[in-house]
């Protein structure tokens, strides 16, 4: 598994340096193969689908509640750019789903992941479901896991990316989440129409 998730790293890299390649045109990740069909159940006990979100514009991400770090810091950013939308620009902001799916399946039940989202902001939707779905999502978004044994239980290394998919399912952009909130705002502005 282990070296799995390094071979993995190179092609999710690749991926992500067309970051920041926006502006105007094409977008940075149009034509890549990132995406597809799932059914996953949500923070409230619901199964949901893709499908359940056509026509709408989604920022997907992929991390886990116990997170110690990494996930806490780039869905407080998330969720403070989706905020300032619903203040300055609440249409386009309405037109975008926010997607949190785990990658630790074993501990993040909807309940779990219902107190977690909670956190960021009220439309972050929780995804999770069986190993194997999770697996097939992750892989169908390039996006590596692993588990990471500690002392205390263990720790899940995983991509780290915000992917925004078009109302066609379509990627579109990684959002820029080495920045602050504000230029989130500005690559949703300039995107989500």
């Amino acid at each position: 598994m282990n070296s799995m998730f390094r071979a993995l790293i190179p092609a999710a890299m690749l991926v992500l340096s067309a970051c920041g390649a926006g502006g105007t045109g094409e977008p940075p990740l149009a034509g890549a193969r990132i995406g597809g069909p799932f059914t996953l159940t949500d923070q409230n006990g619901k199964i949901v689908s893709d499908g359940d979100f056509a026509g709408k514009y989604r920022i997907v991400y992929f991390g886990y509640t116990y997170c110690p770090d990494v996930c806490p810091t780039d869905l407080t950013k998330v969720g403070a750019a989706l905020r300032t939308l619903d203040k300055q620009a609440p249409r386009t902001a309405q037109k975008i789903v926010p997607l949190f799916i785990t990658i630790d399946p074993e501990r993040d039940t909807p309940a779990q992941l219902k107190q977690y989202v909670g956190n960021f902001h009220p439309r972050l939707i929780g995804l999770t479901g069986k190993p194997e779905a999770i697996a097939q999502v992750a892989k169908a978004y390039a996006v590596a896991y692993m588990k990471q044994p500690t002392p205390s239980g263990y720790l899940m290394g995983h991509t780290q990316v915000a992917y925004l998919m078009g109302p066609d399912g379509k990627p579109i952009t990684s959002l820029p989440l080495e920045k602050d909130p504000p230029a989130i705002v500005a690559e949703l502005e300039h995107w989500v129409h």
